[in-house]
């Protein structure tokens, strides 16, 4: 596949990108000790950085590779929520289409960090489904923009954006558009009616079958998902083990391997697939060819720390 065609392919594609929005803080710090009160690691702070993450992510994502992106999410009307949108403006997204709410709490993921490795995770979320006032805002969003759109991501991190009523409606609405609409998934909302693509991880697409993937049952697996789907194709990312592609018309499911490189952090890799697949198939690329792209993008990201991105020219030296 050549550069030139790449970059050119993916220059400009708008792609409509809702779902959960979630402010990622990182503490970094250096343990030299452990603490005289508890058997735990003290961290002495060095530095502290906030990120956009879930949905916003796959914006920043979407826009290192070159793609025109356009965020539709609700967030609080707290000061973790001015802070977060305050992160984004400075990325350069545009919060035109991110709804603010005093019901909503900003769902905050802090991680603290010491040479190299995460040492807790501090969580601040609701997870309560969105009420039907807000839902109809969405909507009203989507509706304005999708149209002018070459694809649609779903960002479902089960945090409350999505219920399965809302999933019926944004399906028939991509359906008419006839474009590509790529979901990021979570157990709970299965099957994502209409949808093109959908990407679970290992354990989300054991959820939504209840039942345990095995290097013998994997493809077994990947058929019976799409029997009880209308998509047209499912990629199962299998992190070392790399990505399972299955799709509908062969039914024959493609093993593509991990490439090999050392993994600091799996934060926000789903993100970057789920981007990634956006930008190639809203290209015109075939599934197969999307997915590899995917798994070239997600081995850059993967070897970083925190939640990061995978520019256009870290994408095509990895491919």
């Amino acid at each position: 596949m050549k550069r030139e065609k790449i970059i050119e392919d993916f220059k400009g594609k708008k792609i409509c990108v809702i779902g959960d929005l979630i402010y990622d803080r990182f503490i970094f710090g250096n343990v030299s000790r452990v603490s005289p009160e508890a058997p735990v690691p003290v961290v002495e702070v060095i530095s502290e950085r906030g990120v956009p993450g879930g949905a916003a992510n796959v914006v920043n994502n979407i826009r290192a590779l070159k793609g025109e992106p356009l965020l539709i999410g609700v967030t609080g009307k707290d000061s973790f929520g001015k802070e977060f949108l305050e992160i984004i403006r400075k990325t350069g997204i545009s919060c035109e289409n991110i709804i603010l709410e005093k019901e909503v709490k900003t769902i905050v993921k802090t991680r603290i960090i010491a040479h190299k490795q995460q040492i807790v995770r501090i969580d601040r979320e609701k997870t309560n489904l969105l009420d039907e006032n807000i839902i109809n805002k969405l909507k009203k969003k989507i509706e304005n923009v999708l149209k002018d759109c070459d694809a649609m991501v779903v960002s479902d991190y089960a945090k409350g954006t999505f219920s399965h009523q809302f999933l019926i409606w944004l399906g028939e609405k991509v359906k008419k558009l006839n474009i590509p609409y790529i979901v990021d998934p979570k157990p709970r909302n299965f099957p994502y009616p209409e949808a093109t693509i959908v990407t679970p991880n290992r354990g989300e697409a054991s959820g939504f079958l209840h039942k345990e993937i095995t290097k013998k049952n994997l493809s077994s697996f990947a058929r019976e998902i799409l029997s009880k789907t209308n998509w047209q194709a499912v990629l199962i990312t299998l992190g070392e083990d790399g990505m399972a592609l299955c799709e509908r018309k062969s039914r024959e499911t493609v093993l593509i391997p991990a490439k090999l490189k050392e993994v600091y952090d799996v934060t926000g890799a789903g993100d970057t697939v789920v981007s990634a697949m956006a930008m190639a198939l809203s290209s015109g690329y075939s599934f197969k060819t999307a997915a590899n792209i995917a798994n070239a993008a997600a081995s850059v990201v993967v070897a970083k720390l925190g939640t990061s991105v995978c520019t256009i020219d870290e994408l095509l030296k990895s491919i």
